[in-house]
């Protein structure tokens, strides 16, 4: 067999790269230079719609070429080739050409049905996030955890049937009956005075925006469990002390995003109002003529009902409903309530939940004020998410501005523990670099812990050098870095209680502060880590993370090995074009050692 090839990963091959804009055209190159190939095709197919069949221009030494333009809307658009062959006895027959599976090229079969498509996302329009936000450096704070801001160290309104601990440092837990549910929610007592209190220790870390848990009126500690969304839980202060916090804050430079959870509400909000707190006729389960009741779906009628991933506490709520949505996104709704006081933007809890058209309502209110910006919980690649059956839209234009870089999180975790190599980093981003609208991805909250996950450091078996490479990772990786209060200070800690320890005031653990405080200040000082164009380069031991321009360049190489690594240029490789020459990349790297667990920062121009 001759040379037969395609990767969309080479501008020979396809150009531009990675996600197309509704409307634009992408240019298609495939080498066809087996013997008997009389034509190619390129068939590609509008994710529901039919397919086209295209049939590629020849060039010289084999080369076929054609141009498609994405005029059929935005959605994913899947692809492969047909090689149609002439024998020498003039017999025709077809082959396949489709995805490997793996990196960019592709594999030839003899069967359609054995034959994988590409992807090419096509995007309505760019989302653009506001500028503040591509230059922020987000700090997640889960706000009953972070500080008491009182003097007197008092909890402001404790909640009926909860615990107070009797020491900050003593380690959360659950109180729960024989079916798991829980019988008493714990408190530690922080607030938005606490926050408010710690700014100057913010501002020393180098964080620039704060990314705040819920905040709303609610039963547990987590406050997930939404009873009013129009009020401020009484346990973190009053609304006219939130509003100082909000003012303060602007006023210091930092930007605010809230937790917006309506996937579902709490057993005991008003809205459905199981043990009558609210009072007699309120709530959905007390009165079927409630205007709540429309809100909910009852199986049987009250207790039975639909409810988040089967949890009882948890009443789902129908995102279809109108008067619900009016509630949340309506020009007198929740949304505009809270824009009103200052916010700065969201960060929509189970993205995956909320159906397309609810996510659009709600962009469509923040697009009324200026500066705003909204984000989804998504774990996975958004590009090709599919939830309950639908093909999700919201990286494609007027929906999300980004998502959660999970992804990165995983990712993070896997090479510094050495279950995954290198390559591997290279090829993951690399794929999801070319499913994402550029925008998006360089959008994307990237975190390596959040309140849903175990604490990076005990990840990581405690190991500071690779805690260093982790904070190294999050900011050097397109996207805006967040850090999940505590994960700076030493906090360790397995799933859910344990992730969520008060944070240790007057215990920090300086090494892992001066690491994260290292990592951030280098992410603000350089302009290229915030808008940079990205590139990976990897050797068997090695990876390499590339920021660049025209002109000017930031190279930071990571070594996730327990033994010192002495870099070999030639050693090297990259599965996309990048700026740098093997002949670049040895005047800078060639000889240099990097120790264990140990990074190599170096900044320069492309050619010199």
């Amino acid at each position: 067999m001759g040379e037969i090839y395609y990767n969309p990963w080479k501008s020979a091959y396809k150009s531009p790269f990675g996600a197309i804009q509704e409307g634009q055209s992408a240019r298609f190159g495939f080498l066809g230079a087996d013997s008997g190939i009389d034509q190619v095709y390129l068939v590609i197919e509008p994710e529901g719609q039919k397919a086209y069949r295209i049939k590629m221009t020849p060039q010289e030494n084999g080369f076929f070429q054609t141009e498609f333009a994405f005029n059929d809307g935005k959605g994913l658009y899947f692809y492969h080739f047909e090689l149609e062959y002439l024998s020498a006895n003039q017999q025709r027959f077809t082959r396949y050409y489709g995805w490997s599976g793996e990196n960019g090229h592709g594999e030839v079969r003899d069967y359609l049905k054995e034959c994988m498509n590409y992807q090419v996302t096509c995007y309505q329009k760019a989302e653009k996030a506001p500028d503040w936000y591509r230059q922020a450096i987000f700090y997640q704070i889960f706000p009953d955890r972070f500080f008491n801001g009182n003097p007197d160290g008092h909890v402001n309104n404790p909640k009926e049937n909860t615990f107070l601990y009797g020491d900050l440092r003593d380690n959360p837990m659950y109180i729960k009956d024989a079916q798991g549910e829980v019988l008493r929610w714990d408190f530690y007592g922080g607030n938005f005075a606490g926050i408010q209190a710690k700014i100057p220790y913010l501002k020393e870390l180098g964080v620039n925006a704060l990314y705040l848990n819920p905040i709303f009126e609610a039963r547990s500690n987590h406050r997930y469990d939404t009873a009013d969304y129009l009020k401020v839980d009484p346990i973190l202060g009053t609304e006219a002390e939130f509003q100082e916090l909000l003012d303060t804050l602007h006023q210091e430079g930092f930007r605010v995003i809230l937790d917006g959870v309506f996937s579902h509400v709490g057993r005991h909000s008003r809205y459905f109002n199981y043990d009558g707190a609210y009072g007699p006729g309120v709530g959905a389960y007390q009165d079927i003529k409630s205007p709540y009741f429309p809100w909910f779906t009852f199986l049987n009628y009250p207790n039975e009902y639909r409810s988040w991933w089967g949890v009882k506490d948890l009443p789902e709520v129908n995102k279809e409903n109108e008067e619900f949505q009016r509630f949340i996104y309506g020009a007198k709704g929740v949304l505009s309530k809270w824009n009103q006081m200052g916010l700065d933007g969201w960060r929509l809890d189970v993205a995956d939940e909320l159906p397309d058209e609810f996510i659009a309502g709600i962009r469509n209110n923040l697009d009324h004020y200026e500066d705003k910006v909204l984000l989804g919980e998504v774990w996975e690649d958004a590009s090709n998410k599919v939830s309950y059956g639908i093909r999700r839209q919201y990286i494609l234009g007027d929906h999300l501005h980004g998502v959660m870089n999970y992804p990165l999180r995983s990712a993070t975790i896997d090479f510094l523990m050495e279950n995954c190599s290198p390559e591997d980093i290279a090829l993951a981003f690399t794929r999801l670099q070319e499913n994402y609208p550029r925008e998006v991805f360089y959008n994307s909250l990237n975190n390596i812990g959040t309140h849903d996950t175990e604490r990076i450091l005990s990840q990581l078996e405690g190991d500071y050098e690779k805690l260093s490479l982790a904070f190294a990772l999050l900011v050097t990786f397109p996207g805006v870095p967040c850090i999940y209060y505590g994960d700076e200070a030493g906090l360790t800690g397995g799933k859910d209680p344990d992730n969520r320890k008060f944070f240790p005031w007057g215990r920090v653990d300086e090494t892992c502060y001066r690491e994260c405080r290292k990592w951030l200040a280098l992410r603000k000082e350089n302009h290229l880590l915030q808008g940079g164009e990205f590139g990976l380069i990897y050797s068997e031991r090695l990876l390499g993370v590339l920021r660049y321009d025209e002109t000017h360049f930031i190279l930071t190489v990571l070594n996730p090995l327990g033994v010192e690594v002495i870099v070999s240029a030639k050693d090297f490789a990259a599965f996309r074009e990048l700026p740098l020459t093997r002949e670049r990349l040895a005047e800078l790297l060639e000889g240099q050692r990097i120790r264990a667990h140990g990074s190599y920062v170096i900044e320069g121009e492309l050619s010199e």
